[in-house]
């Protein structure tokens, strides 16, 4: 199979019409699974005079309603451990992750024999598609500890790779393996892969010349489909950059990048996508933007039907250059972390794409949201890696960010170079400091 391209060829090519029969013969077993066996689907459908019966096409989906974290939270705990929305009794559970909680109560995710079985296996074929073979050496340098990430080794293991299971320890540690072992194929978050970088050239270690790293993959955080961060991690590393994409509440990634690096082709035999009006939840075509709403179309212990990730995004379904057909998704940011300034609509990854692009200034940076006069600003800071004054490089930011964004920064704090935290996971690099007022008629464009 060395040589294959394509893990599983027959899936993967499946023609259009071939896969959205597929997903409305996965759609229906799962609609109706959802509705025998969680006390919550029934409900909520009863009450909102749905059924699945009623589903004969995929775009029949749209008259059910949806779900989010908040009911993800409500529903948790409620009528038995596994909660309201699980549609199996907890003897068939044999797997649980959490989100991080990085945005409220962390919720937990069940899975059943058979959906850890395919998600272990749709995560060998995003390993393959990303260029993992039998002859790799593969270091698994996520956290271990209930996310939902780090069981995604196994699937590695399938690709017949050597497989390494750091988890998320020291910086020295990390690159004792790196040094010692010589491993092809990391797998991180794009925070972390820059400073591990960072720390190894302060340890006279250059990643090109000493490492043998060919091929980075990196998810959890925005940077890895950010032009300006896949360069600088590239300049560090001098490898090829992969971006996957998942979520806990379905599993581990989802979707990830082929070698074209145009878009993140989504498992569509899994997860059926919708793209929604942020404002009103209307469906709109696929190719425009709006918020990604999923529903599982193989998830028995707990299907997720119609959830509003909050991912801001857009999908194409159109083939891929690669000889795939399975949709690509763009995501271009959360929801929750969008702040308007001046009737801007403003997205953390924008101001990461303008900071990653400066090379007088680290990769390190901070973001802070507030309020003034009851109107939103926010402050940037960075790190000053030149021999340049402070003055010059602020006014270089806020020239930047002027020009790609619209919106200057209220402040930009510019300290020396290390002063910045640096993160071993997921990096926290925005502070909403707006009281729940005035951050509430942010989100609604007022």
């Amino acid at each position: 199979m060395q040589g294959n391209k394509f893990w599983n060829e027959e899936l993967e090519t499946l023609s259009r019409g071939r896969l959205e029969e597929l997903q409305l013969r996965s759609l229906q077993e799962e609609l109706a699974h959802a509705y025998a066996n969680s006390p919550y689907y029934k409900r909520a459908w009863d009450e909102a005079g749905v059924h699945p019966d009623d589903v004969k096409t995929l775009g029949d989906l749209t008259k059910f309603p949806f779900i989010d974290k908040k009911t993800q939270r409500d529903t948790q705990g409620v009528g038995s451990f596994l909660g309201e929305l699980a549609a199996v009794p907890e003897e068939d559970v044999v797997f649980v992750s959490t989100s991080s909680g990085s945005t409220g109560v962390p919720t937990l995710s069940p899975f059943t024999a058979q959906d850890f079985d395919e998600f272990q296996e749709t995560e060998a074929r995003l390993f393959w598609q990303a260029g993992l073979r039998p002859n790799d050496r593969y270091v698994h340098a996520l956290n271990f500890a209930l996310y939902v990430g780090g069981p995604d080794v196994i699937g590695a293991q399938r690709t017949g790779a050597l497989c390494i299971w750091a988890g998320a320890i020291p910086s020295e540690r990390l690159l004792f393996i790196l040094k010692t072992y010589q491993p092809t194929v990391i797998w991180t978050s794009p925070s972390y892969i820059i400073a591990l970088g960072e720390k190894a050239l302060q340890s006279g270690i250059d990643p090109k010349k000493d490492l043998s790293i060919k091929k980075i993959i990196v998810a959890g955080e925005m940077g890895g489909s950010i032009g300006a961060t896949r360069q600088a991690i590239t300049d560090i590393w001098g490898a090829e950059l992969y971006d996957f994409y998942g979520l806990s509440d379905i599993f581990g990634a989802c979707a990830a990048h082929c070698e074209y690096h145009d878009g993140l082709h989504i498992a569509e035999e899994h997860i059926y996508v919708e793209t929604v009006d942020l404002s009103t939840g209307e469906l709109l075509p696929p190719g425009e933007r709006g918020e990604l709403v999923y529903t599982t179309l193989r998830k028995k212990a707990r299907p997720i039907i119609r959830f509003r990730t909050g991912d801001i995004g857009r999908i194409d379904l159109t083939p891929c250059k690669c000889g795939r057909t399975h949709g690509r998704i763009f995501v271009d940011g959360r929801k929750d972390d969008m702040f308007i300034v001046s009737a801007v609509n403003v997205y953390p990854s924008d101001i990461e794409y303008v900071i990653r692009a400066l090379p007088e200034i680290s990769n390190e940076y901070t973001i802070r949201i507030f309020e003034e006069n009851y109107t939103c600003k926010y402050e940037v800071n960075v790190e000053n890696v030149t021999e340049q004054t402070d003055d010059k490089i602020r006014e270089l930011v806020i020239n930047a960010l002027k020009a790609r964004i619209g919106v200057k920064p209220a402040i930009v704090n510019v300290l020396p170079g290390g002063t910045l935290e640096r993160s071993t996971h997921k990096a926290k690099r925005v502070i909403d400091q707006r009281t729940e007022t005035v951050a509430k008629l942010q989100g609604d464009g007022i």
